[in-house]
Formats: structure tokens, C-alpha cells, sequence
């Protein structure tokens, strides 16, 4: 387990940092200096249709742009395992092969998957996977600090983008709104988590979609996740 100094001392790194890309970036570079991995995958999450967007990895041969992956995270049990109880989840052997996906064909040499969940709160929004490993299999105080890892990178990473998008641009309601139809909630659930109308509900959308620049509800997430907002 990582030592809780360590620990703090690394997040506190990671919360410093202004620039997005770079913040990005550092998610997956500190996510390999603290746990015994050897390679990164960091992937955006949506519930709308349970699909998964690749955005960048770290591997032997540097940081790679992983846009062209898509993929419904229900064909991989293990993923999806993961993002439904919001924990950490490895698998190997036998067990790894019944849980990656018949379409796809494998290296030989991978025999193994972690899959960390980033959680913003209750809501997974995406997650970093790993297939190469100083050593395994990981015991339950292992996987429990790859889990703190990924709430605390949710936290920081949404954090700090709701502040700059909510000083630049959106209320800290709109950007709220516009978060939890990204995460799959209809009006009628926003509203009673909410505990404001459903009328209130559709004007922040109204407004956020105007302020964007969008046509639609479609457009205004998809402009949202293409500034690094969701």
C-alpha cells in the first residue's frame, strides 16, 4: 500500500497543476511512480450507451494519443465489474481470458488487466487500465489504494475544471446540469437530487446550450468533453 504521506504529497502535485493536457498527462505519470505498473491507459467514461473513448497512454515507448479507441465497456466484464461497484479490479490467467472480449485478439504476452475507476462523487467518468506489471497479483490493501487514487484524481481533475469553466463561462449550476445529463440522469432525477423544479432544471440547460454556442443537448456535452470540462 502506498504510504499516506507519499500519497498526499503526490495528489498535492497533481492539484497545482493549471493546464489540462498536462494535468492529464501527470494523472498517469504519478499514477506509474506510485504502484508497481509499467504501462497506462487513461480513458473517458459516459454511461449514455456505456461507452468508452480512449484519450492518452504511457508505455515503454513514451505518452501515445489513444483517440481512435471506442468501446462499450459492457463486452469487457472486468471494466465494467469495476466501474459499476466503483473499485479497483484485477484479473489473471484463466480468469483475464474470460473476461476480455471474443472480438478482440490479445498478445500473447498479455495475460493480466487492472482496471481503476476515476470517480467524481457516486459517478465513474472514466478509468486507467494496466496490462504490464512490476509485480502481481495485487491483494485488497493494493487494490484499496488504487481505488483512493482513482476518487482523488475524479475529485481534483472535475474539481478544478468545474472552477475554471464556472469563472470563464457556466454557473456552477449549469455546469452541474449539464454534468448529469453527460452522466445519463433525466430531468425528472436531476430535479429531485437536485431538490429544485423540473422547469429550473430545463432552464440551466437552456442557458448553458446558449452560452456554449451549441444547437442542442448533444452538442453542448459534446463541446464540454471536447474542452475537457466532463
Amino acid at each position: 500500500m502506498v504510504p499516506p504521506t507519499t500519497f498526499q504529497e503526490q495528489m498535492q502535485k497533481l492539484e497545482s497543476i493549471s493546464s489540462h493536457e498536462e494535468q492529464l498527462y501527470m494523472v498517469l505519470q504519478l499514477y506509474l511512480d506510485l504502484f508497481p505498473v509499467r504501462n497506462a491507459y487513461l480513458m473517458r467514461y459516459s454511461p449514455l450507451g456505456h461507452l468508452a473513448e480512449g484519450i492518452i497512454s504511457l508505455q515503454s515507448i513514451g505518452m501515445v494519443y489513444i483517440g481512435e479507441i471506442r468501446e462499450d465497456i459492457r463486452s469487457y466484464p472486468i471494466i465494467f465489474s469495476a466501474i459499476r461497484e466503483r473499485q479497483a479490479k484485477f484479473c489473471t490467467g484463466l480468469d483475464y481470458l474470460k473476461q476480455m472480449s471474443t472480438k478482440d485478439i490479445m498478445p500473447s504476452t498479455i495475460h493480466s488487466m487492472l482496471v481503476v475507476p476515476i470517480c467524481y462523487g457516486p459517478v465513474v467518468v472514466g478509468y486507467i487500465c494496466s496490462s504490464d506489471f512490476e509485480s502481481e497479483p495485487f491483494d485488497e490493501h493494493s487494490l484499496s489504494s488504487f481505488t483512493l487514487y482513482g476518487k482523488q484524481v475524479g475529485k481534483i481533475m472535475l474539481g478544478a475544471t468545474g472552477a475554471e469553466i464556472h469563472q470563464q463561462l457556466l454557473s456552477k449550476r449549469e455546469l452541474e446540469v449539464m454534468r448529469r445529463i453527460a452522466w445519463g440522469e433525466n430531468t425528472k432525477e436531476m430535479a429531485d437530487s437536485m431538490e429544485i423544479s423540473e422547469f429550473t432544471v430545463k432552464q440551466y440547460v437552456k442557458s448553458a446550450i446558449k452560452k456554449l454556442g451549441a444547437q442542442n443537448r448533444s452538442h453542448a456535452i459534446g463541446e464540454l468533453y471536447r474542452r475537457g470540462f466532463i
